[in-house]
């Protein structure tokens, strides 16, 4: 039963394999540190088999901010970047240090607008001194990439899928985005492929 436990996970965490001509444009909004830019360009190279381009950053949307809620709306950061044209060879991924929402939820990590080929992911959340806790930026990066990858996946045609290790399960609280990925399961990451062919 371990071994095919550690198998499983060994298969989750197992990058693409094979080339892609798969452009991802990082966009920094707001003061990201570069430690955690450079730790998502690695990764999502890795991942995605991906040229990362990072590109420079925009100013956080004031115009998104909602004082009652202490909070932005997530929609609006998207919008920051140019639509990336039709297809799937060059994405845009917004990294903000702000607090996100959507209308619908207390909270998002992140959002895909896959009418535009760009999505934000929100550090606010994924850092633990959110919460009160001691900074840790090894568990800051790795929840950063987890979040990043699973907009991509969004981005790049995938919906959510129901195995809690899969980096496409949907992460209604912290302790859902540390239990998974970083990588697909077998039946996403074979998705994907195909949706990169």
């Amino acid at each position: 039963m371990r071994v095919l436990a550690m198998l499983a996970v060994l298969t989750l965490i197992a990058g693409p394999g094979y080339a892609t001509s798969l452009t991802v444009s990082l966009i920094p909004c707001g003061p990201v540190p570069g430690e955690v830019l450079a730790y998502l360009e690695e990764g999502l190279r890795r991942e995605f088999g991906a040229e990362v381009r990072r590109e420079k950053p925009v100013t956080v949307p004031a115009s998104a901010y909602a004082p009652k809620r202490r909070q932005y709306l997530a929609n609006a950061f998207p919008e920051l970047v140019a639509p990336v044209g039709p297809g799937r060879r060059h994405l845009a991924l917004v990294i903000t240090d702000v607090d996100l929402y959507v209308p619908t939820l207390n909270f998002v990590f992140g959002l895909a607008d896959l009418r535009r080929g760009a999505a934000v992911v929100s550090l606010a959340r994924l850092d633990p001194r959110f919460y009160g806790q001691a900074s840790n930026p090894k568990r800051l990066h790795e929840r950063a990439l987890k979040e990043a990858v699973h907009e991509l996946g969004h981005l790049l045609g995938l919906g959510h899928c129901a195995n809690p290790a899969c980096i496409m399960f949907f992460s209604n609280t912290l302790a859902d985005t540390d239990r998974k990925g970083p990588g697909f399961c077998p039946a996403c990451r074979r998705q994907l492929e195909a949706l990169l062919k």
